[in-house]
């Protein structure tokens, strides 16, 4: 672990816990779980080969991608100007990781307005906008163990419709992954299912609206919550001739709000 994480780490342990809303034991899991996570966003090097490789990796393990002799997977959409891409990592492993992009008017760039877009560009022309959460990929040799991943990581997507001020958070996903979106997001089905050109599977095009559900969501899984400083870290873009950040901790556990 890096000098850099392990002082981060012990300023938090100083710093006040935030009271506790939940006593559940999945939610306790989480937040043991996030004890030892880092979020890094992503724009080059070996972090972002990573990524790629892992990306094949799950998504070839369950069978939604074909064969590829470089074993990477990653398009255009990589490179747009709204994009976000973020790599988990547990005790300074990647785990986890899943690609973001914040639509808009301006930039309309996302997975979902090349499946959607008669469906979403008349709403972007209104005004509207929303995060696209794409990508997700948990490395599947650790197994169920590690089913509290895919809150960790899509935490990154709540606090990117937070940070934006977004309508809703739209999700292409398969059709055995509807319980959990429904479940989990409250998000409804608004179009599909259509053909995903990446991907061997029918997308189905989902949406959880913020003003409806985000209340709810953060009182029933507390580990989504974030402060403005740990939003900030995440998302905004740092100025000309500045360095982002290389490590976010999770701070859903400390009250950081002095800090931001």
């Amino acid at each position: 672990m890096s000098d850099t994480v392990t002082a981060l780490r012990a300023r938090n342990r100083n710093i006040q816990p935030l009271p506790s809303v939940s006593n559940s034991a999945f939610d306790r899991s989480v937040f043991a779980l996030m004890e030892r996570i880092e979020y890094r966003r992503c724009t080059s090097g070996e972090d972002i080969e990573e990524i790629y490789r892992l990306r094949y990796k799950a998504y070839r393990t369950h069978g939604i991608v074909s064969e590829k002799a470089d074993m990477v997977m990653h398009d255009a959409l990589d490179e747009t100007p709204n994009c976000y891409r973020f790599g988990v990592f547990l005790d300074d492993q990647l785990v986890s990781t899943v690609r973001l992009h914040h639509m808009s008017q301006a930039e309309p760039y996302a997975p979902t307005m090349s499946v959607f877009e008669d469906v979403l560009a008349p709403r972007l022309e209104q005004g509207e906008t929303f995060i696209d959460p794409s990508r997700l990929a948990v490395d599947p040799e650790l197994g169920s163990a590690m089913r509290t991943l895919p809150y960790i990581t899509l935490r990154l997507a709540v606090i990117a419709n937070t940070f934006f001020d977004t309508t809703s958070c739209l999700c292409m996903i398969r059709d055995e992954h509807q319980a959990f979106y429904q479940r989990v997001f409250g998000s409804e089905a608004i179009a599909g299912p259509r053909p995903y050109a990446s991907v061997n599977v029918l997308a189905l095009l989902y949406e959880s609206n913020i003003e409806r559900n985000m209340g709810g969501l953060l009182r029933r899984f507390p580990f989504f919550r974030s402060t403005a400083l740990e939003q900030r870290l995440l998302f905004a873009r740092p100025a000309q001739g500045e360095l982002g950040p290389l490590t976010i901790l999770p701070s859903t556990r400390y009250n950081l709000s002095a800090a931001a």
